[in-house]
């Protein structure tokens, strides 16, 4: 049991991405521009040259900016709501706290989780529809302790985009240190319902540890809505069937961004018997 608890905790933050300016102008992506007195303006590129960018805002319509007066360009990835401002997609929108939804990572994003300061995985977007997380608890810091080691590719395919996603992938990890430990971990499916800022889940997984597979799966149902440019509400539970024992636990938090951090925060609650 406590594995499977692990388990769980360890599904399995930074979002890394920098964009330049296109040789060519691009009418679809949203940008930023900067200019040399502190004035920040977001919108479309229509187009340019040498001498001035058009961009078409939301709140002032189609403006001409001369280069000479450009600090800072760059593309910038979120939409923008009431009053012109930007609101940032979601650095975490692919997980709750711990489990994976249905979505997946972007080519060549990635991000960096840490759990009670112990538990560390990074993941990075591999293709449109393919990533991997490599990640570590690093009790071999103290007097050389054994420590779990894990991987967990994912696939995700958008059924319908930004309204329905399917997922599926592993966490396959083993402990370092160990030599009688062999591998443990999760196999699991996912379903999201929603866009990336207000959605929910339903998970099925099946446990193995030692070449043995559990019996019955752990289901999983999750939810997120943001609240607003920075907050997030997360719920993630699992229903837990042992066969002569259930239970469940039940987790309710929340979640805070920045430009490249975001914190989680909430409380777990167990129902029934998950000792």
């Amino acid at each position: 049991m406590k594995k499977l608890i692990f388990l769980l905790f360890a599904f399995s933050a930074l979002h890394l991405a920098a964009q330049d300016m296109p040789s060519e102008p691009d009418t679809t992506r949203l940008w930023q521009v900067v200019t040399v007195d502190g004035n920040q303006y977001y919108g479309k590129i229509l187009s340019r040259d040498g001498e001035a960018i058009r961009l078409k805002t939301e709140t002032v319509g189609v403006i001409t900016i001369p280069v000479r007066n450009v600090k800072t360009i760059k593309a910038v990835e979120g939409r923008l709501v009431a009053a012109g401002d930007l609101w940032a997609d979601n650095p975490q929108s692919t997980r709750y706290f711990w489990s994976p939804n249905g979505y997946g990572l972007k080519p060549g994003e990635g991000y960096y989780q840490n759990i009670w300061i112990f538990f560390n995985q990074v993941s990075v977007g591999l293709t449109e529809n393919a990533s991997i997380g490599f990640g570590m608890v690093p009790l071999f810091l103290f007097a050389g302790t054994p420590s779990p080691v894990w991987i967990t590719p994912k696939v995700s395919i958008p059924v319908v985009e930004n309204k329905f996603n399917i997922g599926a992938g592993a966490l396959v990890g083993t402990v370092l240190g160990d030599s009688g430990s062999g591998f443990f971990g999760i196999a699991y499916g996912t379903g999201t319902i929603g866009s990336r800022d207000k959605n929910l889940t339903l998970g099925l997984g099946y446990g193995f540890a030692d070449g043995e597979w559990a019996r019955r799966p752990a289901v999983s149902i999750s939810g997120m809505l943001r609240t607003g440019k920075k907050g997030y509400l997360l719920t993630e539970n699992y229903i837990l069937d042992f066969g002569t024992t259930s239970g469940a636990l039940i987790s309710v938090g929340g979640r805070t961004v920045w430009d490249k951090v975001s914190l989680d925060y909430g409380g777990i609650i167990p129902a029934g018997d998950v000792g």
